[in-house]
C-alpha cells in the first residue's frame, strides 16, 4: 500500500488552515484498514502494473522470486505471480490482505501480515519491490534506513532492490491544505493534509461526505526522502544504485522528474 502525494496535488486548493495537527492515533494498520474498500478503484492510476511486472521479470528472471513490501491489496502481486515470478508479500493491514486472493493471480502469492521492518520472512529473495511511496510509510528516518538494512539480508550476492517514490519539492510550503478529491451527485470527498518540511512529514485525512452514510475518515501519514537521502541509507546498508528511471516503463530520470525508480543492487 502507498500514499502520500506530499508536494504534488490531492486536487485544487480551496483554503490554507494555520497550525493544522498532526493526525492523533495514527499507527501502522491506520491507513490499510481506512483505504482497503477503495484503494483499487482510488488508485489504479498509481504504480503501472504492466510495466511493473515487466520490470520486475527483467530484474529477477523468469521464475525468480519477489518480496513486496507494504503489498497491499495485491494489485501489483497478482499481476507477478500470473506472471511466473514467486511473489511474497507482506502488509501490516489484515483489511488489505484479504483482498489479495480477488486479484488475477492472487491466489498464489504468499500473503504475510506484520510489519515490513520487523516481520520480513528470512528469504532468500532474488529482488524486494516497495512500490509508490510505500517506504515512506515508515515515519521515521531510522525506520526506513533499517528497512534498507533488513531487505539486504534477505537477498542473495546480485539481489536487487526496487525503491518507486516520489521526488519531494523542496519548496512546497509548510501549512495546511484543504483541497476537493472528488465530487459525485450523491458525495464529496474532501482531502484534509498538513505538510511539515522541517521534519520531512505529511500527515492527512480524506473526509468522505456521503448522502447516505454520512462522514467516513481516512487518514494518512508519510514521511518522505529525497533520492539522495535514500541513496545513503542504500550505501550504509550495502547497495549500490544500479540504475534510475523517472517510472517504471523505464523513460529518463532528470531534474524535472517528480517520481524516481531507483534500482539497488547489493
Amino acid at each position: 500500500m502507498r500514499h502520500g502525494q506530499t508536494a504534488h496535488r490531492h486536487g485544487r486548493p480551496i483554503e490554507r488552515v494555520a497550525n493544522l495537527p498532526t493526525v492523533r492515533g495514527y499507527d501502522s494498520t491506520s491507513y490499510g484498514d481506512g483505504f482497503a474498500d477503495v484503494y483499487d478503484e482510488w488508485y489504479s492510476d498509481v504504480t503501472d502494473v504492466d510495466a511493473t511486472v515487466s520490470r520486475m521479470l527483467t530484474l529477477t528472471g523468469a521464475g525468480g522470486t519477489v518480496l513486496e513490501l507494504g503489498v497491499g491489496t495485491g494489485r501489483l502481486a497478482g499481476p507477478m505471480a500470473a506472471a511466473g515470478l514467486r511473489v511474497t508479500g507482506i502488509d501490516s493491514s489484515a483489511a488489505m490482505l484479504e483482498r489479495i486472493a480477488a486479484q488475477p493471480g492472487g491466489d498464489s502469492v504468499v500473503a504475510i501480515h506484520g510489519d515490513m521492518v520487523r516481520d520480513l520472512p528470512d528469504g532468500p529473495f532474488d529482488s524486494c519491490l516497495v512500490a509508490y511511496n510505500t517506504l515512506f510509510n515508515l515515519l521515521d528516518q531510522a525506520e526506513q534506513r533499517e528497512c534498507f538494512r533488513v531487505v539486504a539480508a534477505r537477498l542473495p550476492p546480485g539481489g536487487c532492490f526496487v525503491v518507486e517514490a516520489i521526488v519531494p519539492d523542496p519548496t512546497a510550503p509548510a501549512g495546511g491544505d484543504v483541497s476537493v478529491r472528488s465530487i459525485a451527485a450523491d458525495r464529496v470527498v474532501l482531502s484534509v493534509s498538513d505538510h511539515r518540511p522541517h521534519d520531512q512529514r505529511t500527515t492527512g485525512q480524506f473526509v468522505e461526505l456521503t448522502e447516505a452514510g454520512g462522514v467516513r475518515l481516512r487518514p494518512w501519514a508519510i514521511r518522505w526522502a529525497p533520492p539522495e537521502e535514500l541513496d545513503a541509507m542504500a550505501t550504509d546498508a550495502g547497495f549500490t544504485l544500479e540504475e534510475r528511471f523517472a517510472d517504471m516503463a523505464g523513460n529518463p530520470y532528470d531534474e524535472a522528474a517528480d517520481h524516481h525508480v531507483s534500482v539497488y543492487r547489493i
